[in-house]
């Protein structure tokens, strides 16, 4: 990795080295992790591997996938417990817990709760986040993660919410308790979870909704953050229903030389996603 990440400074330095590093891709990539997928229906674990590989083919930066459909008991994953610095993807795990500690408590949420998380999700209001992030403690956001096995999330420390450790495997095991009846969260929970994720500013809807077909319901929410090492990282976690689909979608990204470089990533493996569902 660290080799990689060398490669990736000297792409940025010079465009000399252009020519070099097009040449070193083969050999890396013959050392990648490479794409996995089950399914009950017959072909569809093969062809959505083809084509998430495909779409992976010529992208720079470390990335990790998850996707689950319940109907066709479908399941990819890539790199599925490398951790991630989370960016603002940890918000809806911060609703959640603000959710499942209220639950706990045989509350409603408070009109000024309602409106930080609103700002939270829709528009991924960072002050929101961090003023329900210090009134929840750490200490209730690990109590959810528990109750929710996301075993492999770390929150960050000192306040610094966006640095919270997140893998595929825990981001999809949050977004399938999101989308179905379970005993973590209420189902009054989940449908509040799930409008502010339908709700997100048009300005945030890219990512994991990208080629989703007009007939399919979508929930969103993404992150993006860039720092000194990993570049850019960029996230998007989405629930989809309909065509006779009920699945979920996870990619996360650091290693991006831009924002939109990994946006571009994500959602050429999202397109190939709902392609190969609606076709099945």
């Amino acid at each position: 990795m660290t080799r990689g990440i060398s490669r990736h400074a000297k792409w940025i330095a010079t465009g000399a080295l252009a020519a070099c590093v097009a040449a070193a891709t083969p050999a890396a990539a013959a050392t990648a992790p490479a794409v996995s997928c089950t399914s009950a229906k017959a072909g569809l674990a093969d062809k959505l591997k083809r084509d998430i590989t495909s779409a992976l083919s010529h992208r720079s930066g470390t990335i990790a996938v998850g996707l689950y459909d319940r109907t066709t008991k479908t399941t990819c994953t890539l790199r599925s417990s490398t951790a991630y610095d989370s960016a603002s993807v940890v918000k809806v795990t911060v609703l959640a817990t603000l959710l499942w500690d209220a639950k706990k408590h045989n509350r409603y949420l408070t009109d000024r709760e309602s409106t930080l998380a609103k700002a939270m999700i829709t528009k991924s209001d960072n002050d929101a986040t961090s003023k329900l992030w210090r009134q929840l403690g750490l200490t209730k956001i690990k109590g959810f993660l528990a109750a929710a096995g996301m075993t492999q999330t770390k929150p960050g420390a000192n306040g610094y919410w966006g640095l919270t450790q997140i893998t595929v495997t825990d981001e999809q095991k949050l977004l399938k308790l999101v989308t179905a009846k379970n005993t973590v969260l209420s189902d009054n929970s989940r449908a509040y979870i799930l409008k502010l994720m339908g709700q997100v500013i048009s300005s945030q809807r890219w990512g994991t909704p990208y080629g989703a077909g007009s007939g399919i319901s979508w929930h969103v929410k993404n992150g993006w953050l860039q720092r000194s090492t990993h570049g850019w990282r960029v996230h998007s976690v989405g629930t989809f229903k309909g065509g006779g689909h009920d699945y979920m979608i996870t990619v996360l990204t650091h290693g991006n030389s831009t924002m939109n470089y990994g946006i571009t990533t994500i959602q050429g493996v999202a397109k190939v996603i709902h392609r190969d569902l609606a076709a099945s």
